[in-house]
């Protein structure tokens, strides 16, 4: 497995966890006033996690994770994230991706991993700070 996978791998886990934590305060305080186990097993996760990562991302490019792998995500070429960029490769990725990788898993095989479909679909490349090497996502 590429490096840069690695590195995405374990920034995700990374940012998976900072997400968990801010969702287990959110849902204390929220229990009281939303019965609903259903709204709490899917409407507040998702929320909370794509909240945290749309305004780091939109802010400098990096959730913790990414910043803790040293790893940067920008436009193709080279250029500020935009909002829509940000929005289609959350929801792409938590999605349709994984249906697409399965479909075609020989494809991003040959590329060692290193072109994601979320990625592929939202037009970002990541930067490994540490390699300056570029992986297209």
């Amino acid at each position: 497995m590429k490096s840069v996978l690695k590195k995405r791998m374990k920034a995700y886990l990374i940012d998976i966890a900072i997400s968990t934590a801010v969702t287990v305060g959110v849902e204390y305080l929220l229990r009281k006033k939303i019965k609903s186990e259903a709204f709490h097993a899917l409407v507040t996760p998702t929320t909370i996690m794509w909240s945290l990562e749309f305004l780091q991302l939109r802010k400098s490019g990096q959730t913790i994770g990414y910043k803790k792998m040293g790893l940067v995500l920008t436009g193709e070429e080279g250029t500020e994230l935009t909002s829509s960029q940000i929005i289609n490769r959350m929801v792409y990725r938590d999605t349709v991706s994984t249906f697409d990788y399965l479909k075609n898993a020989k494809a991003f095989e040959d590329q060692e991993g290193e072109v994601l479909p979320h990625d592929r679909y939202a037009r970002t490349v990541v930067r490994d700070r540490g390699t300056g090497s570029l992986s297209q996502l």
